[in-house]
């Protein structure tokens, strides 16, 4: 099963930057045979891309993005799916940026509408 496959997340919280509740970073997935991939912006990012795996309900990525500020930023991140209880995806992710130990955690809830059969 393809869980990901064409679902949106907005993000709603995270430990590196502030999120703008009026235009936050919203992540595009797709999936094939626990293959993931997909993109994203808004928030602090012009451009970025992902790609992966999932094994069940954890997702292992690499991300590299475009800053709106300038340069790049890139590194790995693990996610837990969770549902919500009106059955939308939550995704809890600890992710680290290349070149720094700290490790950050980010949530993203999926756009209503923005799955399969939505």
């Amino acid at each position: 099963m393809n869980l990901l496959n064409d679902r949106r997340f907005v993000m709603v919280s995270s430990t590196a930057s502030v999120v703008d509740p009026e235009a936050p970073t919203e992540f595009r997935y797709w999936e094939s045979d626990g293959v993931v991939w997909g993109s994203y912006t808004g928030d602090t990012v012009t451009v970025g891309q992902f790609v992966g795996t999932r094994d069940g309900d954890t997702i292992s990525i690499t991300y590299v993005h475009a800053l709106k500020s300038g340069g790049r930023a890139a590194g790995q991140s693990s996610s837990r799916i969770e549902t919500e209880p009106d059955g939308r995806l939550r995704l809890v992710e600890e992710f680290q940026f290349d070149g720094d130990d700290t490790r950050h955690v980010s949530v993203c809830t999926e756009v209503a509408g923005g799955g399969p059969g939505r």
